[in-house]
């Protein structure tokens, strides 16, 4: 009489050891993964891009101070462009493509006026000079932003962020300075004004301020 033992198999100890191999290196891969990732809040990345209304809040105001720092009286301003209009320029002024960027202050008696742009009686300027002053809605240029020579095109990431840098510091002036004036209707009014202009040609100033007060 012969007997049989059945045994049975015994389990592959290498197959289940190479399994808890994989589960340790995946878990290590996904911790490593989870480590080096920012979490990014949803519209963060446009709060961090480029903002022209927070800019032209941030940069009018040194602007402003810059430019009343540097304002020269309409009159000595005058007679220095008429004598040597390349050396009032320089001295007073800040390159800015085809003209100087001048930082000028009158007081005077408002003319007439058109779409916003009023032509203003000051003392002391030669004859044949004619001064102007732009007071929006529409204020054209980018003579605030180019008043400091701090502000460059190699601060923006395109030419377009460049030209929305300059709108919304005029912006930002038309905020601060103008919105309690009733700038429709200032003929006769005498004014204070402290502002900038581009000095192309000499008998012609069109000046953005930086401050205007009506007396």
């Amino acid at each position: 009489m012969s007997s049989r033992v059945d045994a049975e198999p015994l389990p592959r100890a290498g197959k289940g050891r190479g399994r808890v191999a994989i589960i340790v290196v995946a878990v290590v891969v996904l911790a490593a993964m989870a480590l080096d990732t920012t979490v990014v809040p949803i519209g963060a990345q446009q709060e961090e891009g480029f903002s022209a209304e927070r800019y032209g809040a941030e940069h009018f105001p040194i602007v402003r101070d810059s430019v009343e720092k540097r304002a020269v009286e309409a009159s000595e301003l005058a007679a220095a462009v008429a004598e040597d209009k390349v050396a009032a320029g320089e001295r007073y002024g800040v390159a800015a493509g085809i003209g100087p960027v001048i930082p000028v202050t009158f007081s005077g008696v408002v003319g007439e006026g058109k779409a916003g742009i009023y032509v203003v009686d000051v003392e002391g300027i030669p004859e044949g000079l004619t001064i102007r002053m732009q007071t929006g809605p529409a204020i054209n240029g980018t003579d605030l932003r180019d008043a400091t020579g701090d502000i460059e095109f190699g601060q923006f990431t395109n030419q377009i962020e460049y030209q929305d840098a300059g709108a919304a510091i005029n912006d930002e002036m038309k905020e601060q300075v103008l919105s309690g004036i009733d700038t429709g209707d200032l003929s006769g009014e005498t004014v204070d004004v402290t502002g900038v202009f581009k000095l192309i040609n000499p008998n012609n100033w069109l000046v953005t301020p930086v401050s205007l007060s009506v007396q």
